[in-house]
């Protein structure tokens, strides 16, 4: 069976005091978490970014949509109105700007379901973490 070498001083591990492996052990140790934790950082900044855009698209159509609906709505309300009663012409001006409405709120809820909440990369190689520190310690 080959003996394991330590990559950094060369020496097999047999040859260290039981004092300077643990030393060397929760170096490693030290340093993989704080690799974790900045691998985590940077996966929830890139999904809050992503939720960042979704709510500003839902936001700036929500606002373009209200001022839309304000000016048009009027416009062509008194154009139907010349063929139509002027309460029907404004019902149906409001059912077409309710269906803008529901077709704008479909696409901000398939922005925000394409986000991931679950830092993945960092779930994965925590995985690898534990399985590498039981093989260390078999």
């Amino acid at each position: 069976m080959e003996r394991p070498i330590d990559v950094r001083d060369g020496t097999a591990p047999e040859t260290e005091s039981l004092g300077e492996l643990f030393s060397r052990l929760t170096e490693d140790l030290s340093k993989l978490v704080r690799d974790e934790v900045e691998l985590a950082k940077v996966e929830l900044n890139q999904t809050l970014g992503n939720v960042r855009t979704a709510g500003v698209s839902i936001g700036v159509a929500g606002v373009l949509g209200f001022m839309a609906f304000l000016m048009v709505s009027f416009a062509a309300a008194w154009g139907l109105a010349e063929v139509v009663p002027a309460g029907v012409a404004f019902l149906i001006v409001g059912a077409v700007y309710g269906l803008a409405a529901l077709a704008l709120l479909a696409l901000g809820r398939q922005r925000l379901k394409a986000v991931k909440p679950v830092p993945e990369q960092t779930v994965e190689t925590l995985k690898e973490d534990v399985a590498w520190a039981k093989q260390q310690m078999n």
